[in-house]
């Protein structure tokens, strides 16, 4: 037993459950009492490192558990801004990053050069070194980005894109300045970097994508999942030191490669960003607050000097690259201010640039005294510049990111938000699809209210079975669970009916239901007699989006969607609203869409991909009697998706009476989805489309057509 008087309360305090406990408290109440006072969470959590830290009050010491979750922390943070990038996006402004990534690093290499040699009186080797600390970046402030929900925003996406650019730039003029004192300098070491380099890309890149894709279809298991992903963000790390360059850039091009692997929408992704963001990040922040030593600058002229001229250049740098990507882009105020508040924050290569700089002796004074290649008063002054630009950073960023979010919120039309509210009905029957049907529901999901889903669960109400109800509830709550790990509130219904086709439609028009997601046992063959019954029964009630679904791997694992449309879908009431559920699956999941329709369906879906950065691609198919082409084109983790119409719609092919027969025989091993859109009934086919809005025949589709199209689905597609 431990007795009150056998605890050591000395300073600093060594008790680890104690250390914990107070690292805990400050995460919790800094950014609460400091928010009060406008400051923002992360420079909150900084000062309170400062304060509780061996310069403060010396209540903990920066010892290897602060910077062992310290270094969790950073790695995460570059994980997680890999892992958010839309990689559609990122491909088609791939080309801005690279003009980003050159502006953020030329401009404050050349200022921070001439700014060493001139007013700091460094060598030329201490200045380069020095400008490169200026370059690097650490984005610090993309918890706060990611929060207001601006993530995707050209600008966060072209400052992610260049962050990745200018660190490894930075670290690379690191690596040859150091190298230059070492004696390591020739045509081997030259060498030796740049293949390491290659290897180690290509090992992260395309190889950890298909071992993480051979895991998540072997295992299930949340934790397992978890670990893994955990696992390969520091093995990535590793192998990034290893090939001689930043750990930080092993993290990102983790995210990067399991990015397809870990849906914005899923489980995981909900797991991956409250773990990093309750925990390791803010240990990262209070382990940066730790380093800070308030004292040398009451005692060091020199120290005062080289940190005001450090902060002023590296927030000047950053400042004009910002700028100037601004004036290129012609991006609007609040973009330039995200991408300044992205890219001004200095602490992870920056600390790296330092430390090893300060290590790196070139000799000794008269007295014995090492003379190092970063001065004692440059180590100081760097640890200002990271207060000063992370605290800036972080207020530049919030604000620009909140009128970004509000500029983005102003875009939409808010009189249609009842129209446009989304409520999804799922009905649940086997406890094994349950899962796989839920995330299905939250991937065609545009909206962010986080209630749009319904489960429903019929039983017999001839039955006198009393299991029947319990069992009906056990899959609920099981649909309820899967909903909420992905931070959804999934609604709960229970229908008492003999007839299950009445049941479902009741209940969808009683929750005024936008789409309806059946699915299939995994072991269950599709019939032509089911879909009959469906057609003639369920669809002819109820005029929603509706897709049946039938899974046989794990809808994250899917690399392709294999989108099959009939000649005159683009005819169709619902063709706008089942374009963005197709839209949503490709943009949610990462999976690319390969369409193949008529070229006058194609022309309307290309206008959506060229607005909104989908990344598809398509193929010109009209002849549906020859419809078993498409599987000669379906590769292992391909999905088929197969647009289907009403017998009455504009769209119907008698072709799809065979397609239970072709997907039992042909694409047995591959999952499906059957989508059937909102059709106008019979006797109103009057040229309706887009959304109901009345179209011009399709004779004289033009411009004005195309216009209308385009407004039609800006309104659905603005902000989804």
């Amino acid at each position: 037993m431990i007795l009150l008087s056998d605890l050591n309360f000395e300073l600093p305090w060594t008790n680890p459950v104690l250390i914990f406990a107070i690292i805990l408290f400050i995460i919790l109440f800094a950014p609460i009492l400091l928010n009060r006072i406008r400051i923002p969470q992360l420079i909150g959590l900084i000062i309170a490192g400062a304060v509780i830290g061996p310069n403060g009050f010396n209540l903990l010491e920066r010892d290897s558990s602060v910077v062992l979750f310290g270094t969790v922390g950073l790695l995460y943070i570059m994980f997680l801004a890999g892992l958010e990038i839309d990689m559609g996006d990122f491909k088609k402004n791939s080309g801005k990053s690279v003009v980003f990534g050159l502006y953020t690093f030329v401009i404050p290499m050349v200022l921070g050069t001439l700014a060493g040699l001139y007013i700091l009186q460094f060598a030329l080797p201490t200045s380069i070194l020095l400008a490169s600390m200026f370059a690097s970046h650490t984005l610090i402030a993309y918890p706060i980005i990611s929060k207001l929900g601006v993530v995707k925003n050209k600008a966060v996406n072209i400052t992610v894109g260049g962050t990745v650019i200018t660190d490894t730039l930075a670290l690379l003029v690191l690596a040859v300045v150091v190298g230059m004192y070492s004696g390591e300098m020739s045509n081997d070491f030259w060498w030796r970097l740049s293949i390491s380099i290659v290897v180690f890309a290509a090992i992260v890149i395309f190889l950890f994508p298909i071992i993480g894709r051979w895991f998540f279809k072997k295992y299930d298991d949340n934790i397992s999942q978890y670990i893994f992903v955990l696992a390969l963000v520091f093995m990535a790390a590793f192998l990034a030191e290893a090939a001689g360059i930043e750990a930080i850039i092993g993290a990102f091009l983790a995210g990067l490669a399991l990015n397809r692997l870990i849906p914005h929408t899923s489980p995981l992704m909900n797991r991956v960003e409250f773990v990093g963001n309750a925990l390791f990040i803010p240990f990262f922040l209070i382990g940066v607050g730790m380093l800070i030593d308030y004292r040398v600058f009451f005692n060091d002229i020199e120290t005062i000097l080289v940190a005001v001229v450090m902060t002023v250049i590296a927030m000047a740098s950053k400042f004009l690259a910002a700028w100037f990507t601004q004036k290129t882009f012609n991006f609007s105020k609040a973009q330039r201010d995200v991408i300044f508040g992205l890219s001004n924050a200095q602490a992870a290569a920056t600390l790296a640039a330092v430390l090893v700089g300060y290590r790196v002796i070139l000799g000794e004074t008269e007295d014995g005294q090492p003379i190092r290649l970063l001065s004692e008063s440059v180590l100081n002054g760097t640890i200002l510049m990271i207060l000063v630009t992370c605290t800036v950073a972080s207020i530049v960023a919030q604000k620009g990111a909140a009128q970004l979010a509000l500029e983005e919120d102003n875009g939409t039309d808010e009189d249609d938000d009842e129209a446009n509210e989304e409520r999804i009905l799922i009905p649940i029957n086997y406890p094994e699809n349950i899962e796989e049907l839920i995330h299905l529901g939250v991937t065609i999901k545009s909206h962010s209210e986080k209630n749009a889903l319904t489960a429903l669960n019929i039983v017999p109400s001839d039955s006198l079975d009393p299991s029947k109800e319990k069992q009906a509830k056990k899959l609920l709550e099981k649909a309820s669970v899967s909903a909420a790990a992905t931070d959804n509130i999934l609604n709960e219904v229970i229908r008492y009916d003999s007839n299950v086709v009445q049941a479902i439609s009741n209940v969808a028009k009683e929750i005024k239901a936008t789409d309806l997601i059946l699915g299939l046992h995994n072991n269950q063959e599709i019939s032509g007699s089911f879909l009959g019954k469906l057609t003639e029964g369920l669809l002819s009630k109820v005029n929603t989006t509706t897709l049946i679904y039938k899974s046989t791997q794990p809808l994250n694992t899917i690399g392709r969607y294999i989108v099959v449309i009939p000649p005159d879908a683009e005819k169709e009431i619902g063709f706008v609203f089942w374009l963005l559920r197709v839209w949503n699956i490709g943009r949610n999941t990462g999976a690319k869409l390969v369409f193949y329709a008529s070229n006058d369906t194609i022309k309307y879906i290309s206008l959506v991909q060229k607005k909104f950065a989908i990344e598809a691609s398509f193929i010109e198919f009209s002849d549906w009697e020859d419809f078993l082409i498409v599987s000669r084109d379906m590769q292992e983790n391909d999905a088929l998706l197969v647009i289907m119409s009403r017998n009455e719609g504009f769209s119907y092919n008698p072709t799809m009476e065979k397609l239970p027969r072709y997907l039992n025989r042909y694409f047995q091993h591959s999952n499906f989805i059957l989508l059937y859109p909102m059709q106008a009934h019979e006797g109103k086919k009057d040229n309706l489309g887009l959304g109901g809005t009345l179209l011009l025949p399709p004779i004289l589709s033009g411009v004005n057509h195309f216009e209308q199209f385009t407004k039609s689905v800006s309104k659905l597609f603005k902000k989804k």
